[in-house]
């Protein structure tokens, strides 16, 4: 008998909507507060500098505002699920309209609340079905929302560690994050013989193996919300994170370094 189809996860569009909207104002009023000094810094992302990086934060949520005034595409893309592993390609433009965008906004407060204030007025009338054209692929508002969690979150804390601030990560964005990425670790290594644990937000079950139907599985992983993002996106590295005690892994099929990262 084939093992049961796992069910795609869901989430509250109205509660994912207020965490993006949360999740840009920790870093309108983080980076408000930089000096000269911390903005010049490398952002430690290739050779981004911490200005660059606070510029491209802005880039996550600008572009549902544009995306939402062009025309509405006339068919669905992708997928919520495939959208981590669509990106890579997209990296060298992202790149370069991060450099542009900083080069033409030295204003960073006035380019914040422009965008603040572009993407709450769309977000008021823009139904959860719109399909959006994003360049990975015709999304749909609600699903596209989702991916924001992860932009914001994952480059929030790029800005934290890079210019030794700490901007508060909204819960629910966090959560969402995390669980977009270990639903994408179960996609890319489907099975069910390993268990990974991140709580308090995700638990999922991956790769290939005996399946275990009762107590505590043979193989299990465990790892806080903010080293499963770094692994997932290659902040750090796996044996880096065994290492220095940020990952718990037991059993032969627990070594999840050959999966990761999930997204570049």
């Amino acid at each position: 008998m084939p093992p049961a189809r796992k069910r795609t996860r869901t989430y509250d569009p109205a509660k994912i909507r207020v965490a993006v909207l949360a999740q840009f104002g920790n870093v309108r009023q983080g980076v408000h507060t930089l000096t000269e000094e911390q903005l010049a810094r490398p952002a430690l992302l290739g050779d981004w500098s911490v200005r660059e990086l606070a510029a491209h934060l802005t880039m996550a949520v600008e572009t549902v505002s544009r995306n939402l005034d062009r025309p509405e595409p006339g068919a669905k893309e992708l997928a919520l699920l495939d959208w981590p592993f669509a990106t890579a390609a997209r990296a060298g433009d992202i790149a370069d309209g991060t450099r542009e965008l900083a080069r033409d906004n030295p204003d960073l407060d006035a380019l914040y609340a422009r965008v603040e204030q572009r993407i709450t007025e769309r977000l008021a009338t823009a139904p959860d079905d719109r399909l959006l054209a994003a360049r990975t692929g015709a999304m749909t508002l609600a699903d596209y929302l989702v991916t924001r969690t992860v932009e914001l979150v994952v480059h929030t804390d790029d800005l934290n560690r890079a210019a030794g601030v700490d901007i508060p990560l909204d819960r629910q964005a966090l959560a969402a994050c995390t669980r977009l990425l270990a639903d994408a670790l179960a996609v890319k290594a489907p099975g069910a013989s390993t268990e990974v644990r991140i709580p308090p937000y995700a638990v999922v079950q991956c790769v290939e193996g005996p399946r275990h139907t009762r107590g505590t599985p043979p193989n299990v992983v465990e790892t806080d919300p903010l080293t499963w993002i770094r692994l997932a996106t290659g902040r750090t590295d796996w044996k880096t994170a065994l290492d220095e005690a940020k990952v718990s892994a037991s059993g032969e099929r627990a070594d999840l370094g050959g999966l990761l990262p999930l997204m570049g």
